[in-house]
């Protein structure tokens, strides 16, 4: 297995006390080096991810996913040995294993992006309107289209150090997942998708996150479509 201490994990937070110390430590009994961006949660996030074996960084505002995802990375690649960063939800949606496994495809395959893809798996187990809105996504976004990506809007990621300092966030919320993507698609960067498993949880569901992450993706495709 790769040396799982040359990467960083960087999971984003908003208020998800509930469940993020687990994810913490579900992640931590592989990964020993965690970074987890409170982006101005209003709840006891803080406390438990002070509590937890993590670094903890702190935005005293929400300032959105994109943002704390940018805070998060900008803080892996000022620690030494860093080779890797993965991107991870607080969620608990996704699986160490493929986290694992998308680093040693990485690794392996002298690769400097690789992104986990739900359509890749058989087993997906994706809710249907989260199916259409994702391959509603992946068809009508060219940048898509031009890295043959199944799963655009995964946040489960691999980046290597090249890639993760070429990397400059700067839309805040949900579009920053359209945005990584067209970073990449002109980046000349050495990129795969890796089949992962989303795990959709009693939790996550009734947060809603189906519903609103897709109306938001595709709300965000039309407004980039419109400026081209």
């Amino acid at each position: 297995m790769h040396d799982v201490s040359t990467a960083w994990i960087v999971i984003p937070v908003f208020n998800e006390d509930r469940v993020i110390a687990q994810v913490v430590e579900e992640t931590a009994a592989v990964f020993p080096n965690i970074v987890c961006v409170d982006d101005g949660s209003s709840d006891n996030t803080e406390e438990q991810i002070y509590g937890s074996k993590a670094h903890l960084i702190k935005h005293p505002i929400n300032l959105g996913q994109g943002a704390a995802l940018q805070t998060g990375i900008a803080y892996a690649l000022a620690q030494p040995g860093m080779k890797y960063v993965i991107t991870f939800d607080a969620d608990g949606q996704h699986r160490v294993e493929d986290a694992i496994n998308m680093l040693e495809i990485a690794a392996a395959g002298d690769l400097d992006v690789v992104l986990g893809s739900r359509f890749l798996n058989a087993n997906t187990g994706i809710p249907w309107i989260k199916r259409v809105v994702l391959r509603t996504a992946a068809a009508l976004s060219p940048t898509s289209r031009k890295l043959k990506l199944t799963d655009a809007h995964n946040g489960l990621r691999v980046m290597n150090r090249k890639a993760a300092s070429m990397l400059q966030i700067t839309m805040n919320g949900m579009a920053h997942a359209s945005e990584i993507v067209a970073f990449l698609a002109r980046s000349g960067l050495r990129i795969q998708e890796a089949p992962v498993t989303v795990r959709y949880t009693d939790y996550s569901k009734a947060k809603g996150q189906s519903l609103i992450n897709g109306v938001n993706i595709l709300f965000d495709i039309s407004i980039r479509q419109r400026g081209m």
